[in-house]
């Protein structure tokens, strides 16, 4: 049964690139131009997400759970990791689907992410994490606190999401479509360009069997990328085979399925970056490990997966996610646009 973890992970790998789907994009998108079409399609992700596991937790096939809430560590780590994924150029996933298809500077972020996850999570700044984690306030979800059923606010956040994407919809152009090379499943997979509402239906759906294929390999959790990136860097530091779980799997899966969704759709191709966008990729991917640990997640496991089981991690990590984003777009992004550019951009007090 771990072997199904590669198979969701490939699966993962490919729509997201095949998708275009970068949840960076998504958070930076909000604080340059008030874009919220990615945002949307992330929300999407959560409320698909959230029907499934809370029906399967129903039916007994899975036992969901939040742990009580760490404030201080989730809001610093989450806003670090939310910084940290603009300089990066990705988050975790996206990291490792545009590594996937040869972007050198998220192999660089890749590597330095699972390695600073791991020193934060086994290494020598373990204590620090587990300390910070430890301060805890007692609240787990945001259903239990009120006392409700989980079901009311399944049906809130489909119903919102339902009427943002139904704007969105409406206020598309139609764009005309060049001749296919390719016929059939083929030219639906390989060429023609995913939409990203289309994607996140995708996402969503393989984020819903990622949790009864995990927990029937023994790993009771849906989707998650942090910890198992570190469980790789301390397999491959200390032999342990023991670390080689279903999540293990799921992360290389994701780079074998967007390099073959890359390869086969002609998007492949090694790009090497200059100086400074190394130096940034480094950086980022050492302080998104760093955020990650702290978080107990990333945009995958907190505001992806903990946020569909309406846990208050999950719901403030999403929050501090894009508040740094937007601290970061501000300083490496909007100031350095040209004064006319930077005026033409809508404020944020008329989002």
């Amino acid at each position: 049964m771990v072997l199904t973890g590669l198979a969701v992970g490939g699966a993962l790998g490919f729509a997201m690139q095949r998708g275009r789907f970068c949840v960076t994009g998504a958070f930076r998108d909000v604080w340059i131009g008030r874009n919220t079409r990615w945002i949307t399609a992330f929300l999407i992700v959560i409320a698909v997400q959230s029907v499934g596991i809370f029906a399967l937790d129903a039916l007994g096939v899975i036992q969901l759970s939040s742990g009580e809430l760490a404030p201080v560590a989730t809001i610093v780590g989450a806003f670090i990791f939310g910084f940290a994924i603009v300089l990066a150029g990705g988050c975790a996933t996206g990291t490792f689907y545009r590594s996937g298809e040869g972007l050198i500077g998220s192999w660089f972020a890749l590597i330095f992410y699972a390695g600073s996850a791991a020193a934060m999570k086994y290494g020598v700044f373990a204590d620090l994490t587990a300390a910070a984690r430890a301060q805890t306030v007692g609240l787990t979800s945001i259903h239990e606190t009120l006392g409700i059923s989980p079901w009311w606010l399944v049906a809130a956040l489909v119903l919102a999401v339902g009427y943002a994407a139904s704007r969105h919809l409406a206020a598309e152009p139609t764009l005309a479509s060049l001749p296919p090379r390719r016929t059939g499943l083929a030219h639906l997979l390989l060429e023609r360009p995913w939409h990203a509402f289309a994607t996140a239906v995708v996402i969503g759906v393989i984020a819903i069997v990622a949790w009864p294929l995990s927990t029937a390999a023994g790993r009771p959790a849906g989707l998650g990328i942090t910890t198992p990136s570190a469980n790789t860097v301390a397999f491959l530091v200390t032999g342990d085979v023991e670390l080689v779980d279903w999540g293990v799997l799921l992360v290389l899966g994701i780079l074998v399925g967007a390099f073959i969704a890359a390869k086969a759709s002609g998007e492949f191709r090694l790009r090497v970056p200059d100086a400074t966008t190394m130096v940034r990729s480094i950086t980022g991917g050492t302080l998104m490990g760093v955020g990650a640990a702290l978080a107990g997640g990333c945009t995958i496991g907190n505001a992806m997966v903990n946020t569909a089981q309406f846990s208050y991690q999950g719901w403030l990590s999403f929050g501090f996610m894009v508040l740094g984003t937007g601290a970061a777009t501000h300083v490496f992004i909007l100031r350095h646009r040209p004064v006319a550019q930077r005026s033409s951009t809508p404020s944020l007090v008329d989002a």
